[in-house]
């Protein structure tokens, strides 16, 4: 970890909570809406989370797994990830939202109107700008943790 946490501080805590009163709560805020307000199926939310995780790195956002009136993916599903293009794991939605989130990451500049018309064919345009702003989030909030290596000190909440 590359920040200076004051002893018996938790890293996360204080570095999203403390350091930057005014941005820290707010990105915070954010990070939890994704998950409480999504209106998002959880495979096709997982696939686009756990593909960004993939990318991004993120210790923790990789061991995460959403839980959703205690239903969570099956173990494999982290493979199928890796492997949306040929995995046959995936409906159409779920493989499209692996595909949005490895686009958004890496190549952005490359969504062409062939993409767009496939994901119109299976998404309603509020799904997209949902998924959008989930990937938003997980984009930014993952490297940030990745970069400053918080997400080496992160602990599912289940082991703390």
């Amino acid at each position: 970890m590359i920040i200076d946490v004051p002893e018996g501080q938790d890293p996360i805590t204080y570095v999203w909570g403390e350091m930057v009163p005014g941005i820290g709560p707010a990105a915070a805020g954010l990070s939890l809406a994704v998950y409480e307000h999504t209106t998002l199926g959880l495979r096709e939310f997982e696939a686009a989370r756990l593909r960004i995780a993939q990318i991004n790195g993120c210790v923790f956002c990789l061991d995460w797994r959403t839980e959703r009136d205690g239903q969570k993916v099956e173990e494999s599903f982290a493979e199928a990830v890796e492997e949306w293009r040929t995995t046959d794991a995936f409906d159409d939605r779920t493989r499209l939202a692996a595909e949005f989130a490895e686009r958004y990451a890496i190549d952005h500049h490359g969504i062409d109107q062939d993409f767009w018309d496939r994901m119109s064919v299976h998404y309603t345009d509020a799904e997209i700008v949902e998924l959008s702003m989930c990937l938003g989030s997980w984009l930014a909030f993952g490297r940030l943790n990745h970069v400053l290596g918080l997400d080496s000190t992160c602990v599912l909440p289940a082991q703390r």
